[in-house]
């Protein structure tokens, strides 16, 4: 087997969350920076970080690292790497990348600059002049960021979000990955007992029941790198094993969601089903002014309408401050709201706990997360 450098990118604000996944997965020497963590390890590290990830958006092998601030540069530090290591004569090679904050500022020119590169270093290597690109896809992607150049092979295919239970959705959706962050932030146990009452297409309740029985979500899902060769293959056949061996049968975790929109209350479970998990979730159509907690250890993990997409802000407003009257104030209640709105907490009524900073899509927001403080204590 060998041994890569691995680069996993994520959602800004994710970075922590997804470093420690990967620990517990026990992959080595993992480093977390902006929007992405790297880290080392083998196919079989490349096939856990893609399979067991609840929070990566994709992994790639990362090829190259290096600076550069003309075309000559880059053409010539891309040449200089081992592709015919990892593309064959027939495989398909695409580009695509971005640049910030750099010099070789054209994304255009740049993609036809590595392209080049990599034919001419190809070409010497197989011996053949053109390259028929019918194999399987290696999608080359790059990040230029001041000055700074990463080149590396996507090894998952479609981005990690894709669990494949969710193939519809309501407008403004909840990403899975972020829901998944959300969890892990609210810590999710077998027993958890778990309110949303914005379910929308259940995303949350999901990803969280998942967490709870250990499944891993990537199992029912394939990977562009199972074709790359017989180690691959084989070393994904591995985890997806033990990824079946380590789901937990009998757990008492309870989802329940609620939406004033029948259609997303239809959609919760049919996606809740699609998942594997539909015997722990339950929902059903009501307002959030109806909204009651049954339960005495319960938490609520919520992503509310924002009002930059679905609502006016006003309107959006006045949901947070329902939110805060129907909330119960005892101590032990837990509450953890994903919002972009600067005055969530003054129209909620309580100070958090505390904030993170996360993005939904493009929407910066904060993680408001209550756990601590009996509020009654506060009024």
């Amino acid at each position: 087997m060998s041994n890569f450098l691995m680069l996993a990118p994520c959602m800004f604000g994710v970075e922590g969350i997804l470093a420690d996944e990967l620990k517990r997965l026990d992959i080595k020497n993992v480093v977390a920076e902006n929007g992405r963590v790297f880290f080392e390890g083998d196919e079989n590290a490349l096939a856990a970080a893609n399979i067991f990830s609840r929070t990566a958006e994709r992994v790639l092998i990362v090829t190259g690292r290096f600076n550069a601030i003309s075309f000559e540069d880059l053409f010539q530090a891309v040449k200089k790497i081992n592709w015919e290591d990892y593309i064959g004569k027939d495989d398909a090679f695409p580009v695509t990348g971005y640049s910030i904050n750099s010099s070789l500022h054209s994304v255009p020119d740049c993609q036809a600059i590595i392209k080049k590169a990599i034919v001419e270093r190809l070409k010497l290597c197989h011996r053949i002049d053109w390259f028929k690109e019918t194999g399987p896809i290696h999608k080359i992607r790059f990040s230029i960021q001041k000055d700074n150049v990463v080149v590396a092979i996507d090894t998952s295919g479609e981005g990690l979000h894709k669990r494949g239970y969710r193939a519809h959705s309501l407008e403004a959706p909840i990403k899975e990955t972020l829901a998944a962050a959300m969890c892990y932030q609210a810590r999710i146990f077998p027993d958890t007992v778990l309110y949303d009452p914005f379910c929308g297409s259940g995303t949350i309740l999901v990803e969280a029941a998942l967490i709870a029985k250990n499944i891993a979500p990537g199992l029912k899902r394939s990977f562009v790198a199972e074709r790359f060769g017989e180690s691959y293959k084989t070393a994904f056949a591995n985890q997806r094993k033990n990824a079946l061996d380590l789901i937990k049968s009998n757990v008492e975790f309870r989802g329940i969601g609620s939406d004033i929109e029948k259609d997303a209350v239809n959609l919760t479970l049919e996606n809740a089903k699609k998942a594997g998990v539909g015997e722990l979730i339950t929902a059903s159509v009501k307002d959030i002014s109806d909204f009651k907690i049954t339960d005495d250890r319960a938490i609520v993990i919520t992503n509310p309408p924002y009002g930059e997409r679905l609502l006016e802000i006003k309107e959006a407003e006045e949901l947070y401050r329902i939110m805060g009257k129907v909330m119960p104030t005892e101590r032990g209640k837990k509450y953890f709201v994903i919002c972009p709105n600067d005055d969530f907490e003054s129209r909620f009524g309580r100070p958090a706990d505390k904030r993170r900073k996360l993005y939904n899509g493009m929407i910066k927001c904060q993680l408001y997360s209550y756990f601590k403080t009996n509020f009654a204590e506060k009024e």
